[in-house]
């Protein structure tokens, strides 16, 4: 384990308990003193022992506790070396100084960066309690088996002390990487969130956008090109009618993207489905000349669902108004009956309640190669959020039939008044 690794581990445990290893030390210390000082031999013995706690202190504040904050392992070691000489001077120097073994065990496991550093800072301080035991007490060569054995018991209760604080500050170290794997987790997530919602956001306006402004402004420029036709050819009542068509058309698109902006519902709403409809046929009957005929039910729908019909009839209106070269159109809306073939069922396997939407045109139909583009995309999109269901069928030359089957609720799937 190399010393960054071992020191971003503990990083976390040091500063995570650093409060409690705190008042500990404090209170181990003014014991130890307490005990230690007063059996010095004389008062400069005892001035000398009590510089020893002054030098353990400043080193603990300098050193172990600023190492700790700051995660520097030069500091923390030099602490333990320092602890350690201060452990040996004081048992040494009074009858009493041993007792800073309680600090010195318990301060080398927490601030160790492996077991092997902890065990061997464990040993190095026992041999110097060894040695500085048998100078305090002026052993006889017949005295150091027991000054061993006592040291070697202490040797064995740090050691499990060690092994316990090591656990406990591993266990720590998987608890942090787990919280921070669990906090980069949620942001990645939150991150993925956030793109996922801003995309839908683009492709809902995106399509709300082809929807309604840009077909909007495809029959502001052929009303003007119509215009001008006429203006050349010196019929200046039509062109007059062209004009307010004009205007009309692009007095709607101010009220919708007005309505985008806000994230209001389509003006055109505000009187019901139906009668959007049916404005809808007039203005491409006046617009085109197309016969259209429009049989349209009023009834009570979601608003996602009006929505998406009156999108539906807008893109399939303006496709027969670019590519059908047809002379009729007809849209209907109406109720699917329950045993109309493709109407939705519930999980139970009842007949849900549909609305239907029809566009049919005698054009040239659908070809092999004509191409799917953004407008019938959109509606299959549209009818698929809501659960519903979108098909074009056409034969070439023999016209082409668009169909919207969506569910509504039972209670609002009911006919009002018929158009």
């Amino acid at each position: 384990m190399s010393t960054d690794n071992a020191v971003g581990g503990r990083a976390e445990f040091w500063r995570g308990s650093m409060r409690a290893w705190d008042l500990a030390f404090w209170i181990l210390v003014a014991i130890s003193a307490a005990f230690a000082v007063p059996t010095a031999e004389s008062a400069g013995a005892a001035l000398a022992s009590l510089a020893g706690f002054v030098v353990l202190v400043v080193a603990y504040q300098l050193l172990g506790r600023r190492g700790a904050r700051l995660a520097d392992a030069r500091l923390t070691q030099s602490y333990l070396g320092v602890l350690v000489l201060v452990t040996t001077y004081e048992t040494a120097a009074v009858q009493m100084g041993i007792v800073l073994l309680f600090i010195a065990y318990s301060h080398i496991w927490f601030f160790a960066l492996s077991r092997w550093q902890g065990l061997a800072w464990t040993v190095a301080l026992t041999l110097g309690i060894i040695g500085a035991t048998a100078l305090q007490v002026e052993a006889t060569p017949a005295d150091l088996p027991q000054i061993v054995g006592q040291a070697t018991v202490g040797l064995l209760f740090s050691i499990a002390l060690g092994l316990w604080i090591t656990h406990v500050s591993e266990q720590s170290e998987v608890r942090a990487e787990l919280l921070e794997d669990l906090r980069a987790t949620q942001a990645a997530l939150a991150a993925s969130h956030h793109a996922e919602g801003v995309h839908a956001e683009r492709a809902r306006l995106a399509q709300e956008i082809h929807d309604t402004l840009a077909q909007g402004f495809t029959s502001v420029v052929m009303l003007a090109q119509t215009s001008s036709a006429e203006l050349d050819a010196g019929r200046a009542e039509q062109a007059r009618e062209r004009l307010a068509q004009i205007e009309a058309v692009a007095r709607d698109n101010l009220a919708e993207a007005r309505a985008l902006v806000a994230a209001f519902s389509p003006p055109a709403l505000d009187d019901g489905l139906a009668a959007a409809l049916r404005r809808l046929g007039d203005q491409l009957h006046t617009q085109t000349g197309l016969e259209v005929t429009v049989d349209a039910h009023d009834v009570e729908v979601p608003q996602d669902v009006a929505v998406a019909l009156l999108r539906a009839a807008q893109e399939s209106l303006a496709n027969v108004r670019r590519h059908a070269d047809a002379r009729h159109v007809r849209l209907a809306l109406h109720h699917a009956s329950a045993g109309t073939p493709g109407a939705s069922t519930d999980a139970g396997g009842d007949a849900r309640a549909s609305v239907e939407l029809e566009v049919v045109d005698d054009g040239r139909g659908v070809r092999e190669d004509d191409v799917e583009g953004t407008g019938l995309r959109g509606m299959r999109e549209r009818a698929r959020v809501v659960g519903g269901d979108f098909r074009i069928d056409g034969t070439p030359g023999a016209g082409t039939r668009v169909t919207m089957r969506l569910p509504v609720p039972h209670q609002d799937a009911r006919t009002e008044t018929h158009a």
